[in-house]
């Protein structure tokens, strides 16, 4: 005789449990979890490839910094406030580049004054830039992903900027390569308002496209074409619509007015009037 209260294997009750299908996972779901699992990996190989990289480079950085000690007085490192992910600001590590003190807009333009001489050679090479493999090592970053933008710019666009921030934002990425020459495009005579109107737009779609569609394959094609314009000094376009890169065949266009310079740098918090701002 069973004991009272035990269950057959037989029950009703039992077999109609067994017989429940598992919850289907929705393709939302799937998503997530790719997405998931994209940024965990992402978040891996940044770790070790900026350790690894901060090692090897260390005689570099270090020659940098006793040029940028001989060359003008004042602090080798500067730090610029920047948006990161999910909205929280922080400060972004740059080798400065410009005349301690120095003040003025938030862009840097082409044969800027306020350049130092060294400053001017790392603007042109982005080897300004190197130090924030720090910021990669600590979080604030990643190797690739939409750029960092200062907070001014970032308050005239929250909506794109919402999407933008879902990631980590990058030393690379595709608005980067395709605008490596900005401060030779950017209107020296009105540089923030032209960066605003005519290229900003341009950056927030590859960058919400980068946010969309991150994955580890679009991340080694970013990095492929990067040492393109790096080591060959090739100009890449980027298409708005797919993200592909190939080389440029012709000319980015100049802004109207005054010569001026191709990647404006931000150096500075963004203001939309550009008032006088300290700047390294």
């Amino acid at each position: 005789m069973r004991p009272t209260g035990s269950v057959r294997m037989s029950d009703p009750a039992l077999s109609i449990e067994r017989a429940q299908p598992a919850a289907p996972v929705t393709r939302s779901g799937a998503r997530l979890r790719r997405r998931f699992l994209t940024l965990a990996a992402k978040r891996a190989l940044d770790v070790l490839l900026a350790a690894a990289l901060l090692a090897a480079l260390v005689p570099v950085l270090a020659l940098i910094a006793l040029a940028i000690k001989l060359d003008s007085r004042g602090p080798v490192f500067f730090r610029v406030r920047r948006v990161g992910r999910g909205g929280r600001p922080f400060g972004m590590l740059k080798f400065r580049k410009m005349h301690d003190g120095a003040r003025g807009g938030p862009l840097t333009v082409r044969s800027d004054p306020r350049l130092t001489r060294v400053g001017a050679i790392l603007a042109r090479s982005r080897l300004d830039e190197l130090p924030q493999l720090w910021d990669v090592l600590t979080g604030r970053m990643s190797l690739i992903g939409p750029r960092p933008e200062d907070p001014g710019f970032v308050a005239l666009h929250p909506d794109a900027y919402r999407e933008i921030l879902s990631v980590r934002p990058g030393i690379t990425g595709l608005s980067q390569i395709a605008y490596r020459e900005e401060a030779a495009i950017v209107d020296a005579g009105r540089p923030v308002d032209d960066y605003v109107e005519r290229i900003m737009p341009q950056k927030l779609t590859m960058d919400r496209l980068y946010a969309r569609r991150v994955s580890l394959t679009l991340d080694l094609r970013i990095a492929f074409w990067t040492l393109v314009t790096l080591l060959l000094g090739r100009p890449v376009s980027v298409n708005r619509v797919t993200g592909s890169m190939n080389i440029r065949r012709r000319p980015a266009q100049a802004a109207p007015g005054p010569p001026s310079a191709h990647s404006a740098h931000h150096d500075g918090p963004a203001a939309r009037n550009g008032r006088a701002r300290s700047l390294c």
